[in-house]
């Protein structure tokens, strides 16, 4: 029986929240390319480790694709006769399972290293998100990391928003207001944020929004910008507390369904900016 080292890889997957589906022989009669047992990943370009090889193999991948294709979470079972109509000679038969085992993962880029985050990092990393963590500061990062946390030290944290992947989540919450304010503009600008949301007051919302429309973004846009964040049934003020009540807030967003940009929903829901919006000053 061949010796397939799928178990670092389904870890390493399971690390980047990239989603796969695990193919399994769970039975085989007569003469067949691998025995029962034999497994198989799958993810929407690669492949790793094999059930055998030839048209088998080729439909596996096909199932298991359509599978990620349509975010299928249920297993499946599915039988072949190993003759002439799948075009392999072997004359046995296989059944496969093929089972989602990788949840996909929001991309969240969060901005600050202060309590709020390290507290709350460690929630986040429990739930469906892989977290691009970004401050200027390397010493007010943890030395120990969740798995999910990619630490990034940057001496231009606004310039990392460019990087970031189409539909992400943003938390913005640094120890400069200044440097706040830089975030939001560039996050609005480009106009593509799943969730964008900025920790602070009230008051500090009215002064933001007061100078985010001096540089020409209109109510539609700053209507997409969380802030205060938090579940507001939530009114403690501890690190621990805070962070317990944007981890709901960011539950609740995850949760919703995806709409069009420009709609009612998207515009209540902190949803994405449409491509048409104005081009803005930052």
């Amino acid at each position: 029986m061949f010796k397939d080292n799928w178990i670092q890889v389904l870890a390493e997957l399971e690390r980047q929240g990239e989603p796969c589906v695990m193919v399994t022989v769970v039975e085989h009669k007569g003469s067949t390319p691998r025995d029962s047992g034999t497994k198989m990943l799958v993810t929407e370009q690669g492949c790793y480790a094999t059930i055998g090889g030839g048209h088998l193999e080729y439909k596996a991948l096909q199932l298991a694709r359509d599978m990620l294709l349509q975010g299928e979470s249920r297993m499946k079972i599915e039988r072949f006769s190993l003759g002439a109509s799948l075009g392999q000679c072997c004359g046995g038969m296989a059944t496969l399972m093929l089972e989602p085992v990788v949840r996909p993962r929001h991309h969240l880029a969060l901005f600050g290293a202060g309590h709020v985050a390290r507290a709350l990092v460690h929630i986040l990393a429990t739930l469906p998100f892989r977290i691009t963590w970004i401050d200027e500061r390397e010493a007010e990062f943890p030395t120990v990391l969740p798995a999910a946390v990619t630490k990034v030290v940057s001496e231009d944290p606004v310039a990392e928003i460019d990087t970031q992947p189409a539909g992400s989540f943003y938390l913005v919450m640094t120890h400069n207001h200044q440097l706040d304010l830089e975030l939001c503009a560039r996050i609005l600008k480009r106009g593509d944020a799943r969730y964008f949301g900025v920790i602070g007051s009230r008051t500090k919302r009215k002064r933001f929004d007061y100078k985010l429309k001096e540089r020409g973004f209109d109510e539609a846009a700053l209507a997409r910008m969380v802030c205060p964040i938090g579940l507001p049934e939530v009114a403690g003020k501890h690190p621990a507390e805070i962070a317990v009540s944007v981890a709901g807030e960011l539950i609740a967003a995850y949760q919703q369904p995806v709409t069009a940009p420009g709609t009612a929903e998207d515009t209540q829901a902190g949803g994405t900016v449409s491509a048409s919006s104005p081009s803005y000053q930052v």
